[in-house]
């Protein structure tokens, strides 16, 4: 069983106070986009929000939607929020600007984690690490809020005190899946090109 969390906060500066959880392709809101994908291998959906307003009207009643307990604190407040409260051991993170989300590449990084019996399993994805749609367990929020307490707010600090694995790319380019399911709109000019490669995906598929 898994929990999918997607981390929703954010002041989105960079897009001119746009909010990325609800840019839209081709008419769909990316969080809906996301949730759709999630939903093919998690058994429950989390957002973790500090505007829940933005989401209630629009997703589906099961999606549950929390927020912070250490507030302000950024990627780290929002995986240590959707950790404590997932269901399930296993829990899938990524961030509400990823459009390309793959379940199969979730699928592959579980498979590593149980397989080798670690805490994480993350993409390494042109020579870099990627701990947004990454699978954690839910031990790991401790490690989280130990992290926070001490005053430090960086991913890479909770990564050194977890036992984890790296999926690599040829692993899963093995699988056929592209690796540009760790892409994230940051700006206009990315959310341009996500449209941009999103169109020319659907022109290949047809």
């Amino acid at each position: 069983m898994l929990s999918g969390v997607i981390l929703a906060g954010g002041d989105n500066k960079r897009m001119n106070g746009q909010v990325k959880a609800l840019l839209t392709f081709e008419g769909t809101p990316l969080i809906l986009r996301q949730i759709a994908e999630m939903n093919k291998i998690c058994s429950e959906i989390i957002i973790v929000t500090n505007e829940p307003r933005l989401f209630l009207p629009l997703v589906d009643r099961s999606v549950r939607i929390i927020t912070d307990f250490y507030q302000g604190k950024g990627i780290l407040g929002g995986m240590h929020a959707g950790l404590m409260l997932s269901k399930h051991q296993n829990v899938w993170v990524i961030g509400s600007d990823m459009p390309f989300v793959s379940s199969k590449a979730a699928g592959l990084l579980l498979d590593l984690k149980e397989n080798l019996v670690l805490e994480a399993a993350i993409p390494l994805i042109k020579g870099r690490l990627h701990p947004l749609h990454a699978i954690y367990d839910k031990s790991v929020a401790e490690t989280v809020a130990k992290t926070l307490q001490s005053g430090i707010s960086d991913v890479q600090d909770v990564l050194k005190s977890l036992r984890w694995a790296e999926l690599t790319e040829p692993k899963v380019n093995e699988q056929g899946i592209p690796s540009s399911f760790v892409t994230a709109i940051k700006t206009q000019t990315d959310y341009k090109n996500a449209l941009q490669s999103e169109q020319s995906g659907s022109e290949i598929r047809r």
